[in-house]
């Protein structure tokens, strides 16, 4: 190819011949309860200025890793003093044995709910809609709260991260076990050389 002669200024990297956008603009899923609310979510996005369909859309697209659960106590939290408003999960909502106090009526939207998280909030009076009832409620997102859940709780998350063993280090190793005499000796106690 033809290389210009180089002068004192640097130039601008215009060889994007063979880069790809790898953002997904489709479900990888064949569910095609997704791929209907993917079809409506596009016509919203695409008639309506709201960034909320925009948002919700791309959203759809998301593998499960990128869509993780939502439980029903930080939904609670997360929805203080936003009572009159609805909250839109793009995922699951689960249901939370450790919480004790009831949740006020709650409005939420999501893809789908647990059988503890569905009767907890019917219980309290609250309500648990789908996106096409949400589509025709608001169609623009308004009086929404747009909610994701944690999306590096998983267990695997753990093990990433600086070595284990290693000085600061809280990375989870991946063991046979947890008992006395595995990766218990060298380096995690004093009486065995050193402790780190």
């Amino acid at each position: 190819p033809f290389v210009p002669r180089t002068t004192g200024i640097m130039g601008i990297d215009l060889m994007h011949k063979h880069a790809k956008n790898r953002n997904r603009t489709a479900p990888k899923t064949d569910d095609v309860y997704i791929k209907l609310l993917v079809k409506l979510y596009r016509f919203l996005a695409r008639r309506t200025n709201a960034k909320f369909n925009q948002v919700v859309l791309k959203r759809l697209f998301m593998s499960r890793m990128n869509r993780p659960p939502l439980s029903i106590s930080k939904l609670a939290k997360f929805m203080v003093g936003k009572e009159d408003r609805v909250a839109v999960v793009v995922g699951t909502v689960t249901d939370d044995v450790r919480m004790t106090k009831d949740i006020k009526g709650l409005k939420i939207c999501a893809l789908r709910f647990t059988e503890g998280a569905r009767a907890r909030v019917v219980k309290a009076g609250g309500e648990c809609i789908t996106f096409d009832q949400l589509a025709l409620r608001a169609p623009t997102g308004a009086n929404t709260v747009l909610l994701r859940g944690p999306k590096n709780s998983r267990e695997a998350n753990k093990h990433f991260g600086r070595a284990p063993g290693v000085p600061n280090s809280s990375t989870k190793p991946y063991t046979r076990g947890k008992s006395r005499k595995i990766e218990k000796a060298r380096g995690r106690r004093a009486s065995r050389g050193f402790r780190n």
